[in-house]
């Protein structure tokens, strides 16, 4: 079985405290995508409100040898797209993925931006992969089963004629910055671990425009679709409560534009 960390009240407060900095983090930045930035130039701003206006920690700097401190996926980038010398452009799609430590507690969360007006396509698959992410997270709740949820996004997401790729998923989070257990982003109803009050995990389905795989670039860490299609991610980080969830990394400006 899976260590599964179940928060007490104390670590719960400390996790809305990081999930609500890290949705903060993603609502300065909004204003800085535009055509003409580099994504290097949007780490730097990111790592600068993270560590001076916050007074928190960046949990990808150094986290396995991750070189940045924010995570930009650019059109037909899956994940974990390394900040660096690419400028944006009029029509680009872009995640940018933050992860905030504050208190020795991790909030995790990620929004597609885009630059300029997109294209009919990029909007669509934008915000599918948005509905999937919620309509997934609308299934938590105690004795939900983690093949509930990922069934749950996986039937969206594909009725909608994108697929839902395997190779990541979302996991258990808090003092550590994955922990148990995997929540994948597909599966069957009924299967799986059965969710508790006070586990707290992310849901942060990746859906691409074309088919589900993947390949890892030679810096090994950016990840593509195999067939250069657009792909599209959203990411909360989510308590399991008595009553049903809690999104502990929502604000105002927290859904597609």
């Amino acid at each position: 079985m899976p260590n599964i960390s179940i928060k007490t009240s104390a670590e719960i407060e400390k996790m809305r405290v990081a999930g609500r900095l890290a949705a903060s983090v993603l609502d300065m930045i909004g204003d800085h995508v535009h055509a003409g930035v580099t994504t290097d130039e949007l780490n730097t701003i990111c790592h600068e409100f993270i560590v001076g206006k916050l007074d928190a920690i960046p949990a990808p700097l150094n986290y396995r040898g991750f070189p940045k401190s924010i995570c930009t996926s650019v059109n037909n980038v899956v994940c974990h797209g390394i900040p660096g010398p690419r400028t944006l452009k009029k029509g680009d799609i872009v995640n940018i993925d933050v992860t905030v430590i504050k208190d020795e507690f991790h909030g995790d969360t990620s929004r597609m931006y885009f630059v300029g007006k997109p294209s009919i396509k990029a909007a669509r698959l934008t915000r599918v992969c948005y509905e999937s992410m919620m309509i997934g997270i609308e299934t938590i709740k105690a004795g939900t089963t983690l093949g509930d949820l990922g069934h749950a996004v996986q039937k969206h997401a594909e009725a909608s004629g994108y697929s839902v790729v395997r190779e990541f998923c979302g996991h258990g989070i808090g003092r550590n910055f994955h922990e148990d257990p995997h929540v994948l982003h597909y599966g069957k109803p009924g299967t799986g671990i059965e969710l508790v009050p006070g586990m707290t995990i992310t849901v942060e389905p990746m859906v691409n425009a074309g088919k589900k795989e993947t390949r890892t670039l030679a810096d090994n860490w950016t990840v593509v679709t195999k067939d250069g299609c657009l792909s599209a991610q959203w990411e909360h980080t989510v308590l399991v409560t008595q009553s049903g969830h809690e999104i502990l990394t929502l604000s105002n400006s927290s859904e597609p534009a």
